[in-house]
């Protein structure tokens, strides 16, 4: 993988990594495909409305359908018809979420399925060999997430453990080889809750270990916004300029804007495919949730400057109806236009970037509240 850096304007970078399966341009949104598919979307549908690269899970795809199905298809990309980039999270936060179902120690987690309660165990090592056969363009350590609130010191032991979890990731990429006719990337992933100490010690370790991109995990599971934005700045300032940036499961498109003002590069998050499911549409006047009464006889598109294919072509009142009806056809319109909405907002977001408009661009985003501005200020 290789990154080059475009244009800066402030700390926001346009820039575009470089993968043996095409380029995805910086800042990017990732939609989540966890099992292989990004719900209720076809990889055409994706590439018709622009996305370059999307993110599939280890633990869910080591699960179902396995890694032998995986490798005797060619890799996750052939297995489900996406030529383009692809990156696979570490499983990590999936096993954290399985708190009664898990224990953690030195050599890695031990967890039991939650698919069938077989038990399993994922050591750093095993990690990396999963994600060889998953056959993903960039990979991800096995890190611990911790609950928030945790304490200085929960944070500290779990840093370090992560930190031993990473070396040994590292060395394991390192003497292995994809088994696929393309090469994969990993990133080590920054952890150390919302201590400023903890996260510049786990940052300045991590890059002494020279990994091809870095992410910042363990954000957006509870603390106030405020706090995520402050432990942004700090491994911003201390990740590498020359390296993407990767901030994990965030966020709202707000939450994006203001990551991307303090040097992010990459993204992902369910809130687009989920909330479109649950009838919430993301638009550049704020959120509409459809099944609102007030759009039972509302004929117009859900947002009238939108170019996608629901905002070209069906109303509110028609959304609305299919999904009091429970109709399939609902939950694809929906996300079609917010996995669309987010593509747009980082393709304007590069736009501003490169124009060295990005600060008034994103303060005149009418869906960013201005307690979201008084934050940032």
């Amino acid at each position: 993988m290789k990154f080059e850096i475009l244009s800066t304007d402030g700390r926001a970078r346009c820039g575009k990594c470089i993968t043996d399966h095409g380029i995805f341009q910086t800042p990017a949104f990732m939609p989540v495909g966890t099992q292989g598919t990004v719900k209720g979307m076809t990889p055409r549908m994706l590439d018709e409305i622009g996305v370059e690269v999307i993110l599939s899970n280890t633990y869910h795809l080591y699960l179902r359908p396995g890694t032998d199905i995986l490798n005797r298809a060619g890799g996750i990309g052939k297995f489900m018809s996406w030529n383009k980039s692809i990156l696979t999270d570490s499983g990590g936060f999936q096993i954290f979420s399985l708190s009664e179902l898990r224990t953690v120690h030195e050599d890695g987690v031990q967890f039991r399925s939650h698919i069938d309660g077989s038990l399993h165990l994922f050591t750093p090592e095993k990690v990396i060999d999963i994600q060889r056969e998953i056959g993903a363009d960039i990979t991800m350590v096995l890190d611990e997430c911790i609950p928030y609130p945790s304490t200085f010191d929960r944070a500290a032991e779990s840093n370090e453990l992560t930190l031993r979890w990473a070396k040994r990731c590292f060395e394991r990429h390192r003497n292995s080889l994809s088994l696929y006719d393309h090469t994969q990337a990993l990133f080590g992933i920054v952890q150390g809750g919302i201590y400023p100490e903890i996260r510049k010690y786990s940052t300045q370790t991590l890059c002494k270990m020279d990994f091809d991109g870095y992410a910042i995990g363990g954000l957006a599971v509870g603390e106030p916004t405020e706090q995520m934005y402050d432990i942004v700045d700090l491994c911003t300032e201390e990740l590498p300029h020359n390296k993407p940036r990767y901030l994990m499961g965030v966020g709202t498109p707000e939450n994006l804007l203001n990551a991307i003002e303090r040097g992010i590069d990459m993204f992902d998050c369910v809130l687009p495919t989920r909330n479109g499911r649950n009838a919430m549409f993301f638009t550049k006047q704020g959120k509409i949730h459809i099944t609102n009464s007030k759009y039972k006889e509302d004929f117009f598109p859900v947002d009238e400057t939108c170019e996608c294919y629901t905002c070209r072509n069906f109303s509110r009142a028609y959304i609305r109806h299919l999904f009091q009806a429970k109709e399939i056809l609902a939950l694809e319109l929906a996300t079609i236009h917010n996995v669309y909405f987010y593509q747009w907002l980082m393709l304007e977001a590069r736009r501003a970037i490169v124009e060295q408009r990005f600060i008034p661009w994103k303060e005149e985003q009418d869906f960013i509240s201005q307690q979201e501005l008084a934050i940032c200020s």
